[in-house]
């Protein structure tokens, strides 16, 4: 595939540079469970002395594949190289350092000739903390309440937004109980990780998602929280239940 060859290309690259003191893939890759269609997180571990100088040498790197259709430098979770080959391949580059290594998600290690990345290797997962679950469980009341608030004055557009992202922080919400150690891939997995049945609720879900049907999304939105709602509450520390059963159970109840 595509992203094998370009993976090759670029290590080779990154394994000359004595900057980089270790080369690793996240994502799917770092999964082992991409296809044609997968985009590419490839990580580079540097000093953090030497973080600025390699950020002006990624995109030389980056060529070692081919030439650049688009890039762009953007900062979300680390210094980031967006490129988009003219084959239509797409590459995010991260650069981190020790001091900013995030231990979330599995890897695969490329190049690592001092084994700094030994430490991290027993931390890897795709767990929710407590703290993720309870901000995604606040977060699917809260933009059931925005529906609702949207949909009372008309605004079909907004609408379907705010239960999309009631969705989106459910499905990380129902992941957390009945596939945990993939909660973190929220919607790209969830049909494939939760029960038949459910995963077929939410594919319902979704189709409802229109200008014309939102408000039955809603409803089913609705019944599939008050479904869950006994064990989601129960995952809560006492703090959470407190600020959050309230407005669920209000949410739940009245008409959306």
């Amino acid at each position: 595939m595509l992203q094998e060859d370009a993976v090759e290309k670029i290590t080779e690259s990154l394994k000359a540079d004595p900057l980089v003191k270790a080369v690793f893939l996240k994502g799917s890759m770092g999964r082992g469970e991409h296809d044609e269609h997968s985009d590419i997180d490839l990580y580079c571990l540097v000093d953090q002395k030497d973080e600025a100088l390699f950020l002006e040498k990624r995109l030389m790197h980056l060529k070692a594949y081919q030439d650049i259709l688009f890039w762009d430098d953007i900062f979300i979770i680390a210094p980031q190289i967006i490129a988009v080959y003219n084959n239509l391949l797409h590459l995010d580059l991260f650069t981190v350092t020790e001091q900013s290594f995030k231990q979330k998600d599995y890897f695969t290690v490329l190049y690592d000739p001092e084994g700094r990345l030994d430490k991290y290797k027993s931390s890897q997962n795709l767990r929710l903390s407590e703290k993720e679950f309870k901000d995604d469980v606040i977060d699917v009341v809260w933009f059931l309440f925005q529906y609702k608030k949207s949909a009372s004055r008309g605004n079909d557009l907004w609408s379907v937004a705010m239960l999309q992202h009631v969705m989106t922080h459910m499905a990380r919400v129902l992941l957390h109980h009945y596939c945990p150690e993939r909660a973190q891939l929220g919607l790209k997995t969830i049909t494939y990780s939760v029960p038949e049945q459910m995963g077929s609720s939410i594919t319902a879900i979704f189709e409802s998602l229109t200008p014309e049907a939102h408000s039955q999304a809603a409803r089913r939105i609705q019944q599939l929280v008050a479904s869950e709602k006994e064990w989601i509450i129960s995952g809560l520390s006492l703090e959470g239940k407190k600020r959050v059963q309230p407005f669920m159970e209000k949410m739940l109840t009245i008409p959306l």
